[in-house]
């Protein structure tokens, strides 16, 4: 058994025989994912204090030494309702995490974004629009991260916009199992549009199903319009894939097209539940037997009864020990991350 897993008296370092220590630090966008993490490793969350003031200014005072240690920041930029943080909050909170690190002589700090915020806009989709995943990864490295752990980019393209090492994970692996677990049959998994075909084709891959494509279009942004399904779903149990669910409004509208183009029972997947404004509405009212995420992004109180959410923490445990020790992160995987 390693080091980590003999350790009896959990603490706030974790030392693996290095001439560092590990630790990790939450944010208020995750903090249970955090301390998911941190069980995991045989220590405890870092003492630290976080609050808004009256004028909505984010503060942050690590409570400990971090002097010589890698501290990894779990802080998805991402809203979670309960602590009451915002995505621009999140952010925030994130850039001060990372600055009073550096400023208090961490070894390296790690910021450990599972959901990266602003990461759908990754392009210009018209004239004078700003480039905003970017600019965060741009906020990210100024402030002083000396690398990114994130999963299921939006656009694998993403990672071009660090000059700073990015560890991209997937939840394709978990996420495939559990649909393995359930024992369906005559399995179709569908992708929502042509962006997808690659993630989903390796999705049925994994699934030794079929494959079947949505053709959609935005005539504006949150606006979906869902025009004919490209491959045979007919009499088939159909998965739909998608890195995100939002609004739902669009997976919802899917859902049934591909049940009324004959399947017999239509199940969805994705990483990351921003689930924001009607989604929880939307799900609750559609025909899907199982909406299966992760938990990058917190749900808020309220979700349906179709939700099934299953934890990402073993897996971004693994990345830690892997990045900590200086070992292969894409041996998680078996070098089969790279997804798009």
């Amino acid at each position: 058994m390693s080091a980590v897993e003999t350790q009896m008296s959990p603490g706030t370092r974790l030392n693996l025989g290095y001439d560092k220590n590990l630790m990790l630090f939450a944010g208020r966008a995750n903090p249970e994912l955090a301390a998911k993490i941190a069980a995991k490793l045989g220590i405890e969350p870092g003492p630290l204090e976080l609050k808004t003031f009256t004028n909505g200014e984010v503060y942050c005072k690590f409570g400990e030494s971090v002097r010589g240690a890698d501290v990894f920041i779990v802080q998805p930029t991402c809203a979670n309702t309960v602590t009451g943080m915002s995505p621009n909050d999140a952010l925030m909170e994130l850039m001060l995490m990372i600055d009073a690190a550096v400023g208090a002589s961490a070894h390296r700090v790690i910021a450990v974004t599972p959901w990266f915020g602003y990461s759908r806009q990754d392009k210009k989709s018209a004239p004078r629009e700003p480039i905003s995943a970017r600019l965060v990864a741009r906020m990210i490295e100024r402030a002083g991260a000396d690398r990114v752990l994130t999963m299921d980019l939006h656009a694998g393209q993403i990672q071009g916009f660090f000059s700073k090492p990015v560890d991209h994970m997937t939840a394709m692996f978990m996420l495939t199992q559990h649909f393995i677990d359930l024992g369906l049959q005559d399995i179709v998994v569908v992708a929502p549009d042509a962006g997808r075909v690659k993630l989903n084709k390796k999705f049925a891959s994994k699934m030794g199903a079929d494959l079947a494509i949505l053709d959609k279009e935005r005539p504006a942004q949150q606006v979906a319009e869902i025009g004919h399904i490209i491959g045979n779903v007919k009499g088939k149990t159909a998965i739909i894939v998608d890195d995100i669910i939002d609004t739902a409004t669009t997976l919802r509208v899917a859902g049934q097209a591909v049940l009324d183009a004959g399947a017999t029972a239509v199940y969805a997947a994705a990483t990351h539940p921003v689930m924001s404004g009607p989604a929880f509405e939307n799900l609750a009212a559609s025909r899907f037997e199982q909406i299966v995420v992760t938990d990058t992004i917190p749900l808020r109180p309220g979700a349906p009864a179709n939700i099934r959410q299953l934890s990402c923490a073993d897996l971004l445990t693994d990345s830690i020990r892997s990045i900590f020790s200086d070992r292969s992160v894409s041996d998680v995987f078996g070098g089969e991350n790279q997804l798009f």
